[in-house]
């Protein structure tokens, strides 16, 4: 009987290849959609989950309360490190990095820029990172170790083995190789080339002076728990660690930030976890379903449509003896026989798109034949797609009465157009959705992009701070000047795309209640005129005025919180000093695109430094220019490579996620439209072919061509416009939800809901008025002979 099966499955195929091409080119290009988008929320929901302690490991953040709200930060004070191995007994360990940064590393000859962290010897007994060669214990106890990746080691010593071998880091210090580690893996939140031990970081100055400091929040920590259960009892031992250490003008608690929530769980709103990338995985997951039933309702509307051609072979079925769950059975094996080489094609077209779809998202993904996990998605979603899509052809055509069946009595085909009407409706529900939704996305990126953002691009460029920059950095400059290649320059804490730091700054009649913080700019002269910002009021820094140190200038939002009547000359306190305010600035846009511009302040104060930002000559040739610069630096700074970055193109990072999120959005949106399509034509095809015998009738009465295909066209219209009616609604309510989440943001344009529903039926019409026409057009005499 399974042979029979098997048999009649083949022949059904080959005898209706046009619709056997539709069902499986449709759900071929569903389940590869799905495959791919899966591919990227598995890679992102992997984040940090190869540690073997993932769910004991913790960051320390806080919550600090000021200004009417609690604000969430990461930023803690460095005795933090060594207070939370004394906070509670639940705590095995704690460990302690910066932020991650670049730094030289030299070997002869080689000179590589690499990224690394400074780290305390914990770390790598923690975290658990692979080494290859070293002890985890000790790679890291000696204040002149480095530990190396192992890409590292092969760039810098080539086959020869690593340790005890010296690197040069920042052309300052000569530190020795204890350990080498294996490469770090992509969905890890630390990325790093090499490690350096925090008892080297601690023979800097600005770290013995914040050593017993609690004040100063520049640090990271993160604890290890002796289980994961304890997080809740832990956090109330350590809750009011900083109170207790005389943080006492604002309630600032400590609390704990799962490893497991890092990458998807990263925003915070008054305390409260608010979302993070874990919404674009949601998003993407409902995309992949909604085209995964898409393709199935294609299917289902295919094989319900074409049952009156399979009435009879039912009916027989039942009249030599077949019970019903047997012809279920077979249907169901013809469905899944379907789904099974639609997901073959799938896979093989998967691999085929993988290359332009890593460069797409920016990864490297691949598909994991050698998982048990991906033969469980993979039968898992088989067996989805067939039972789903065969599921209503196959109880309804065998709830056939063989006795009708065989007497010619059941009109099936227009007797399951309901059903069928439904499905396509919600086929268009669906693809009108992902289509006002792609626009929306496309409209809000746009508006962010578009923003004024306060300063000039064109032409600014930005070199990282080293030691002899900071000795020759006057020199540099007048030589720069002098080369008729610059027009400005200026040093910085911070590039002009970054905030690096925030501080509290008090005035005049602030509120008793209230306190904000403030972005913080510590820089030299000229970085007003540098950035090309816009001064409002007052002047800059100017070497013309000795007590310009005492200075200090604010941005417009400062502005309108502090509300001063007479601002200029106006005494502000920062860090227990006043600050004569001499100037007002634009906004200037440096944090997320996509939120409000907040208070900012600019000091002088020039030994707090990390960039250098260099102004070009516009009317000079670029190449000619960045040669003249790039002399200059290799004079002062012979121990590094000249390198530098053009701020308009580090401005466009920050739309990295965002425009991934557009383009994927926007693929898989069209993707979707294009198996409704497939099936809406093939539907079209059947009730054309249905209506043949209708068509020639009309035509010999007198019909004309146009007013056939209007006919034809006509019910199909009507699905269209009933799933507008529904779907608008639905996107209008859902995706006013999703832009809440952006501080700057648009109003949904009216015009996007009319736009869609129109392209939305043009699309459907030309689909339909092809087959349509074909049926107009054919012969009257070869339909109406037989009648």
């Amino acid at each position: 009987m399974l042979k029979n099966y098997v048999l009649v499955t083949f022949r059904n195929l080959m005898k209706n290849r046009v619709y056997s091409f539709i069902n499986i080119a449709g759900l071929s290009i569903g389940i590869t959609c799905s495959i791919l988008i899966l591919l990227w929320v598995f890679d992102e929901l992997s984040f940090d989950r190869f540690h073997p302690k993932t769910d004991r490991l913790f960051q320390v953040w806080i919550n600090a309360t000021f200004d009417g709200r609690i604000n969430s930060w990461t930023s803690v004070p460095l005795p933090t490190y060594e207070g939370m191995k004394t906070g509670d007994s639940h705590i095995v360990n704690s460990v302690i990095t910066d932020w991650g940064g670049e730094h030289m590393l030299t070997v002869g000859e080689t000179r590589l820029v690499k990224q690394g962290y400074y780290a305390s010897e914990e770390f790598l007994t923690m975290f658990e990172f692979p080494l290859l060669k070293g002890d985890a214990k000790q790679v890291l106890a000696d204040a002149h170790a480095i530990v190396i990746s192992e890409a590292t080691a092969k760039a810098l010593f080539g086959d020869a083995d690593p340790i005890n071998q010296v690197i040069r880091v920042d052309d300052e210090e000569d530190l020795k190789v204890t350990g080498v580690v294996k490469n770090v893996p992509e969905n890890s939140t630390f990325q790093f080339d090499f490690l350096l031990p925090w008892k080297y970081n601690e023979t800097h100055q600005w770290v013995k002076d914040n050593k017993n400091n609690w004040g100063n929040y520049s640090f990271q920590v993160f604890v290890e728990l002796d289980k994961a259960e304890n997080e809740v009892a832990t956090e109330k031992a350590i809750v009011d660690m900083l109170t207790k250490h005389g943080e006492t003008q604002d309630l600032r608690e400590f609390y704990l930030h799962p490893l497991a929530r890092w990458r998807l769980h990263s925003n915070f709103e008054n305390g409260k976890e608010n979302g993070g990338m874990i919404e674009y995985v949601q998003m993407f997951t409902v995309i992949a379903v909604f085209i995964l039933v898409i393709a199935c309702i294609n299917f289902m509307n295919l094989a319900t449509a074409r049952s009156e051609r399979r009435a009879r072979e039912v009916g027989i079925r039942k009249s030599v003896g077949s019970r019903q769950f047997e012809i279920i059975f077979q249907f169901l094996g013809e469905s899944l026989f379907i789904a099974f080489l639609a997901f073959v094609i799938a896979v093989l077209l998967a691999e085929l798109l993988l290359p332009f779809y890593n460069d797409l998202v920016g990864k490297h993904l691949r598909i994991a034949y050698e998982s048990p996990q991906f033969w469980v998605y993979s039968l898992s979603l088989v067996l989805f797609t067939g039972l789903v899509s065969g599921s209503y052809p196959a109880f309804y055509l065998s709830s056939f009465q063989p006795v009708k069946v065989l007497k010619g009595k059941v009109q099936v085909g227009r007797g399951a157009s309901t059903p069928r009407k439904v499905l396509v409706i919600l086929q268009f529900v669906f693809s009108i959705f992902l289509i006002i939704g792609t626009l929306v996305i496309y409209k809000q990126i746009q508006h962010v992009k578009s923003r004024d953002i306060g300063y000039s691009q064109k032409g600014l460029i930005t070199v990282d701070y080293t030691t002899d920059i900071g000795k020759n950095y006057k020199t540099i400059k007048q030589e720069l000047l002098q080369s008729g290649a610059v027009k400005a320059v200026t040093k910085s804490n911070s590039p002009i795309t970054q905030i690096y730091s925030n501080n509290f700054l008090n005035w005049p009649g602030e509120a008793p209640d209230r306190r904000v913080i403030f972005a913080t700019i510590a820089t030299e002269y000229d970085y007003v005129k540098t950035m090309g910002i816009k001064l409002l009021e007052g002047r800059d820094f100017s070497e013309d005025f000795k007590s310009d140190t005492a200075a200090i200038l604010v941005n417009k939002a400062a502005m309108d919180i502090m509300q001063l009547k007479d601002p200029i000359g106006t005494k502000l306190d920062l860090w227990g000093k006043k600050k004569e305010l001499i100037g007002i600035v634009d906004n200037v846009l440096m944090g997320s695109p996509d939120r409000q511009i907040g208070p900012m302040f600019i000091v002088l104060q020039p030994d707090w430094i990390s960039a250098v930002s260099i102004r070009l000559d516009e009317t000079k040739d670029i190449k000619e220019s960045l040669a003249r610069v790039e002399a200059v630096f290799k004079k002062y700074n012979p121990a590094y490579p000249f390198e530098y970055t053009f701020v308009d193109v580090e401005f466009q990072k920050k739309f990295t996620n965002i425009n991934m999120i557009s383009r994927l959005a926007s693929l898989f949106a069209s993707l979707a439209v294009v198996i409704t399509g497939l099936g809406l034509f093939g539907l079209a095809a059947f009730t054309a072919e249905q209506r043949t015998k209708e068509i020639g009738i009309r035509k010999v009465l007198g019909a004309s061509v146009s007013s056939l295909v209007g006919l034809m066209s006509r019910d199909f219209s009507k699905l269209v416009i009933i799933a507008f009616v529904f779907s608008a609604p639905l996107a209008w309510w859902l995706l006013n939800s999703y832009l809440e989440r952006y501080q700057y943001r648009i109003e949904i344009p009216w015009w996007v809901f009319p736009f869609t529903g129109v392209l939305a039926l043009i699309f459907a019409l030309l689909i339909v008025s092809t087959q349509a026409m074909r049926a107009a057009r054919s012969n009257p005499v070869n339909s109406l002979r037989n009648e």
